[in-house]
């Protein structure tokens, strides 16, 4: 290392871990309180290691945790805390990985298919104060003699970015582990983290996941992840998972697999829900009868304005279609008796809990054809800023309802999900200035 010191408010610094190893930690009066055993990160989106700190060696068989937060400056032969330290011995929790003990000597694979190398150190650089990422690897090729026998090869400093396998999932960052840390996470968030992992913890991630949540996830993705994801799953699970999903989604993702799996899956199907997703498959593409989903919210017009708030408070339900409650006579299951109107959520607002809906009615919201193109639908939506509108047949029933989303997901590039921020730059800066 360096004999300049690494002062933890200045960035860009990088140090390798190996060099670390049995560095004498001291506290700010100068005395000395332990050594480096092993450095602590976690991995997180993208495969982002980040450093949250250092297991130290305080005594014979004693191990304890100095968070990243307490580490003042690290110099050459020593690092520097504000104070004392948990006396606690250390315990690895599931999320955690061991640089030292669990990455050196891991074989990993070259993204460039240059073949395996096997990591020798592993930098850590500093982003921000007291924000330290994993960045660097030094690794040696492996080479295999016609014995069978491995060799070592030449020594290079990759990124981290540039090998794969960094973590076996038999590692103690299991799918569950990674699982504990998503679950505040969005389903659009979690589709780009399922997205960003490698093939098989992709798969590993999914089916961890609860059928409902799975779902969620697989109406974020793109259709090759989430075609393999399906792919995978064991059928009843995977009819299961799309019987949860928007019809209009699942009908989607099934109209991408092949045709004996998907008629495969329907049939494993509930069958009301698999008979939803069949008629969706049947109208042709861009049209509002392929876009709809076909469980909009429906009640008739003696209910209250107390029971359509109930009903729009679904946490499953997608805020573009809780702006709208569609009115129509029995059966309320599309397709639904005679159409009526629609009351809008703000409307509702306005208005006591008892009132009945059937009073405070919007008749004149425009009705939308089956077979209205996707051109139809989005000058309506714009036109008049709604979020949803009503998919009625000839007879005047409601079939189901067309969101803003849907529109948004047809009318984008299809790879658009895996576009990073400098690509949508790029893309509304195009348009702009056409």
């Amino acid at each position: 290392m360096s004999s300049a010191p690494l002062n933890v408010g200045t960035t860009g610094r990088r140090v390798f871990i190996g060099k670390l190893a049995g560095t004498s930690v001291f506290d700010p009066l100068g005395e000395k309180v332990g050594v480096i055993h092993d450095v602590v990160v976690t991995f997180r989106l993208n495969s982002t290691a980040n450093v949250i700190g250092f297991v130290v060696e305080v005594g014979p068989r004693k191990r304890v945790f100095l968070p990243f937060t307490r580490v003042t400056s690290i110099e050459a032969g020593s690092v520097i805390t504000t104070g004392l330290l948990n006396i606690r011995s250390f315990t690895q929790r599931p999320v955690e990985t061991l640089v030292i003990t669990e990455l050196f000597d891991r074989e990993v694979t070259m993204n460039d298919g240059s073949g395996t190398v096997k990591i020798l150190d592993v930098a850590m650089q500093q982003r921000r104060p007291r924000d330290w990422i994993i960045s660097t690897l030094h690794v040696q090729r492996i080479r295999t003699t016609t014995l069978g026998f491995k060799r070592g090869g030449t020594t290079m400093t990759v990124g981290v970015d540039e090998v794969s396998s960094l973590l076996k999932t038999d590692s103690n960052q299991a799918a569950t582990a990674l699982i504990q840390q998503t679950e505040d996470m969005k389903p659009a968030d979690l589709a780009d983290f399922i997205h960003d992992l490698p093939a098989d913890r992709q798969f590993a991630v999914a089916a961890e996941l609860p059928d409902s949540r799975l779902a969620d996830v697989l109406e974020e993705l793109g259709d090759d992840d989430r075609v393999s994801i399906l792919s995978q799953l064991e059928a009843g699970r995977a009819a299961d998972v799309l019987d949860v999903m928007q019809p209009d989604d699942a009908a989607d993702l099934v109209a991408e697999l092949p045709v004996e799996t998907a008629q495969s899956l329907l049939s494993l199907m509930e069958p009301d829900e698999a008979a939803d997703v069949r008629r969706l498959m049947a109208y042709k593409e861009s049209t509002a009868g392929s876009l709809m989903t076909t469980e909009p919210v429906i009640l008739g017009p003696d209910a209250t304005v107390a029971q359509m708030l109930a009903s729009i408070r679904r946490s499953d339900l997608p805020v573009s279609l809780a702006a709208a409650t569609f009115i129509a006579r029995p059966p309320l299951e599309t397709p639904t008796g005679q159409y009526l109107g629609a009351v809008h959520f703000q409307r509702a607002l306005r208005e006591p809990p008892n009132t009945l809906l059937g009073t405070i009615m919007d008749t004149d919201l425009d009705k939308l054809s089956p077979n209205a193109h996707v051109a139809t639908v989005t000058r309506l939506l714009a036109t008049y800023n709604l979020t949803v509108l009503p998919v009625v047949d000839e007879d005047g029933h409601l079939l189901g309802a067309v969101s803003v989303d849907d529109v948004l997901d047809e009318l984008l590039p299809r790879d658009w999900r895996d576009w990073d921020d400098d690509v949508t730059d790029r893309v509304m800066a195009r348009s702009i200035d056409g």
